[in-house]
């Protein structure tokens, strides 16, 4: 098998992999949250593949090739955010990375030409770079922070391995640009490449597929029905009720797991696999909210706190802003707290905002 051979195998089979994943994962109802990341992350790294050669005999031609390449360029902004999304389920591009994505596909866009030949090709690829160099220390810092709060230990190794996989590849890609030129690129080179994106494709397959806890949707459940009869989760189950019924440590909007585990009184592993077996979460994050949300729950359809604000109920139940509050409502509820109010016939006060 020669090189030309080895070059197309690798390109195809990275390419339909992908596809055919992005093809699954949204026909999986629990893996549709994702999927609306995976896909456009999969079509631009097809694109990638389809021009990712030196030899211009096996490149597409004509409309497709410019449209490969045009959406090639995306691919690292989507591929930032799929990583986000797949550790955080209540992720949505909003704020600074909202703004550096957008900032990304502008760039992009421009370097491609679609703005126009007046910037094409005007050394906006070395901006691109120096964005891409701070996506995935962003990346490798959200990973890292929440890492302690993750109750799935598969999940939690895996978020070292992504790191590491998509941090290695983009850094060797900008590296490569830095030191050999834009243009560089001879065949054991693109090969290579090819070959860890077609490896990254078929690891990201046996992850999602079939779906794994990390990445499925939760059934929360605040406390157990009922405590098991006898041993090491009878005790921490009621010592868990104890903590959210009467000392009320969710409350607490700076609470951290390894200060929740250490007044649990046992270690953070068992404490991690009791929550997500027993209580459902995969997140010490997500099994706050839950606990926060039923408090504010209780809040709105309470009369004595019907002249609340809005504001108050959310520091009052434990979150530390109003914006966290709104996203976590949203997400355990289905309705933004206000609609909520409405609903109990509790109309806010008139200074308050819908």
């Amino acid at each position: 098998m020669d090189l030309s051979q080895l070059d197309v195998i690798t390109r195809v089979a990275g390419a339909t992999l992908l596809l055919a994943l992005g093809a699954l994962l949204a026909r999986e109802p629990r893996t549709r949250r994702l999927a609306v990341y995976f896909a456009p992350m999969a079509l631009c790294l097809a694109g990638f593949l389809a021009g990712n050669t030196p030899d211009p005999a096996l490149r597409l031609s004509g409309p497709l090739s410019h449209a490969g390449a045009l959406v090639a360029g995306y691919a690292a902004v989507c591929m930032w955010w799929f990583c986000l999304a797949s550790f955080d389920e209540t992720f949505r591009p909003r704020g600074a990375v909202l703004a550096a994505g957008l900032a990304w596909i502008a760039i992009a866009s421009a370097d491609r030409g679609l703005l126009g030949p007046a910037v094409e090709g005007k050394g906006l690829s070395w901006l691109l770079i120096a964005l891409g160099l701070s996506m995935i220390a962003y990346l490798a810092w959200r990973l890292v922070r929440d890492r302690e709060g993750d109750l799935v230990e598969e999940s939690r190794r895996a978020r070292v391995l992504v790191v590491a996989l998509l941090a290695g590849q983009l850094l060797a890609d900008f590296l490569v640009d830095l030191v050999m030129g834009l243009d560089w690129g001879p065949p054991a080179f693109t090969i290579a490449q090819n070959t860890a994106l077609l490896a990254f494709s078929a690891w990201l397959g046996l992850r999602l597929l079939p779906v794994s806890p990390p990445l499925a949707a939760p059934n929360p459940v605040l406390v157990p029905a009922a405590p098991p009869a006898a041993g090491e989760e009878a005790r921490l189950a009621e010592r868990l009720r104890v903590m959210v019924e009467v000392e009320r440590v969710h409350l607490e909007p700076d609470l951290t797991f390894a200060a929740f585990a250490r007044r649990m009184g046992a270690p953070e592993k068992t404490v991690r696999a009791f929550i997500n077996h027993r209580l459902g979460h995969d997140h010490f994050r997500a099994f706050l909210n839950a606990c926060r949300v039923a408090e504010a729950r209780r809040r709105l359809a309470d009369p004595a706190h019907a002249g609340d604000k809005l504001i108050t109920i959310a520091l009052d139940s434990g979150f530390a802003s109003l914006a966290s509050f709104n996203r976590a409502f949203q997400a355990v509820e289905g309705r933004p707290p206000s609609a909520f109010r409405l609903l109990r016939n509790d109309p806010p006060p008139s200074e308050e905002p819908a």
